[in-house]
């Protein structure tokens, strides 16, 4: 489930620490967060896709060691982020 252009741009906008950046731990964060959420919605419908099922654990724990490194560099961009995006802080 790839997120459309303008899916990803608007993202990309509102998790953004200045203009040109497309690539830190936030915007990471935030696109991950998008597709696991498109994901969820698809494996309700589709209970036996695992190829799928197999993918979204991937983004999990690629978002979770990202979440992990953003904790230890920068609490406060870390608690900011969980809060935007409706994660639970650990």
């Amino acid at each position: 489930m790839a997120l459309s252009k303008e899916e990803k741009k608007t993202v990309i906008e509102e998790n953004r620490l200045d203009e040109k950046d497309t690539g830190s731990c936030e915007v990471q964060i935030a696109l991950l967060t998008k597709r696991i959420t498109k994901l969820t919605a698809h494996m309700i419908a589709n209970k036996h896709d695992y190829s799928s099922k197999r993918g979204m654990d991937i983004l999990i724990a690629r978002r979770k060691n990202l979440l992990s490194y953003l904790k230890a560099t920068d609490l406060q961009r870390y608690l900011d982020l969980t809060q935007k995006l409706g994660l639970k802080a650990n």
